[in-house]
């Protein structure tokens, strides 16, 4: 069966994780991902955080699936020509490195575009155009300046940064996204164009909800989070929910440090919540009845669940809840999820065999298309299949083992 990338090569320039989680996303589609590395060394990744000794990273090998890898010193004349016979020959290109780098290398997006006017050239950078647009950025840099970190933890707690990967892997999914709609319009206008997202641009993206709520602070106070006093911006809200619903975490049976299910109040949801906490006679309360009279006193309101679920587990109080449609969600570990026999079902998870570490387990692709299914094939060893791709562009064995000799592969 043909997936819905069949036929689409990516010249695959990135390294660490906003790039490679959005090329990997690409090759589950099914595109031919050729990813090239120094020779020796390759995506720095693969030597960090190692759990076995000798062999690539889980870092690595969970971000680089469904992908071929080549060997390629660009500072020799001989490798730049192949690199520019790979620039020929694919359809994306798609890069992560510091500002200007590849411009430095002579290879500016006019120059890519001169030498193949059908080329996609994506760029992930920290920034977009302005006084940070020669500025590094990483994970926690770009939750910094996207506005995620001044609205996330507790309103007397230290900014905190989200355990989801919203400046690496966030941004790679944006350019995903940037890049699909251009392959889209090259089939009608027949020419490549230039995609750029930005770090910063992609977490204030999903920040767009305390946006909303900044502007609502020209109108008085937030209503629905636990704040008591509110200056000229959006506060850290502890875990209230951005959707207006009153929402906390509720300690259940167990006592570990996960123990917990978070519970949204909705008005149909009142009732039903205190029958099963068994304080009926709070449904008509003037104080509990309408979410007017609750606004005042949420954690009075809570405090009443929380006697209830922590008589039960988080899974045994979300299966209560959902029998009455109230929205909650036990609190997940990593643990409960890397276990969990239903997202291995559904390819959310997978166990991939690797040729040096052995089966591993890893992230599936999130994204389902019926006609297009997803198989997570291992990522490469360093330079794993670079004789085969000098091949396909048509060089020769004496050739390529010249290269060899040179330090251009």
């Amino acid at each position: 069966m043909a997936k819905a990338l069949t036929n689409i090569k990516i010249l695959d320039m990135t390294h660490v994780q906003s790039g490679p989680s959005c090329t990997q996303i690409l090759g589950w589609f099914g595109a031919d991902v050729i990813k090239v590395e120094l020779p020796g060394r390759g995506d720095i990744t693969r030597g960090q955080l190692r759990d076995m000794p000798g062999v690539d990273s889980l870092y690595f090998t969970m971000l680089n699936c469904n992908k071929r890898s080549i060997t390629l010193n660009t500072k020799l004349d001989t490798a730049k020509q192949v690199f520019i016979d790979l620039i020929r020959q694919c359809d994306i290109l798609v890069e992560n490195f510091a500002p200007g780098a590849l411009d430095r290398q002579g290879f500016t997006w006019e120059r890519i575009h001169e030498i193949n006017p059908r080329i996609i050239y994506a760029s992930i950078k920290g920034f977009g155009p302005g006084r940070y647009q020669d500025c590094k950025a990483y994970e926690t840099v770009a939750q910094a300046m996207g506005g995620s970190m001044s609205t996330t933890g507790w309103e007397d707690g230290l900014p905190t940064s989200t355990g989801a990967q919203i400046g690496d892997s966030g941004t790679g999914i944006h350019a995903v996204a940037g890049i699909l709609a251009a392959l889209y319009q090259r089939t009608h206008s027949g020419e490549g164009q230039r995609v750029e997202v930005a770090m910063q641009d992609a977490v204030l993206n999903l920040c767009r909800v305390k946006l909303r709520d900044q502007q609502r602070l020209n109108h008085g106070p937030l209503d629905e989070y636990p704040n008591k006093e509110f200056g000229d911006a959006v506060p850290r809200s502890g875990n209230a929910s951005g959707g207006g619903q009153p929402g906390a975490a509720l300690r259940c049976a167990g006592g570990g440090g996960n123990d917990y299910a978070y519970v949204i109040i909705q008005p149909p949801c009142w009732a039903p919540l205190m029958k099963l906490a068994g304080r009926e006679e709070l449904i008509a309360d003037p104080h509990y009845a309408t979410p007017e009279a609750r606004l005042s006193h949420l954690d009075d309101c809570f405090a009443i669940i929380e006697a209830w679920t922590q008589t039960k587990t988080k899974f045994e109080v979300m299966a209560a809840l959902n029998q009455h449609d109230i929205p909650c969600g036990p609190i997940l570990s990593t643990k409960d999820l890397i276990e969990d026999q239903d997202l291995l079902a559904t390819g959310t998870l997978a166990d991939v065999p690797h040729a040096t570490r052995g089966s591993f387990r890893t992230v599936g692709c999130p994204i389902k298309l019926s006609a297009s299914p997803v198989e997570v094939i291992a990522s490469p060893l360093l330079g794993e299949h670079t004789d085969e791709v000098l091949a396909w562009l048509g060089y020769d064995e004496a050739t390529i083992g010249a290269m060899r000799t040179e330090g251009a592969i």
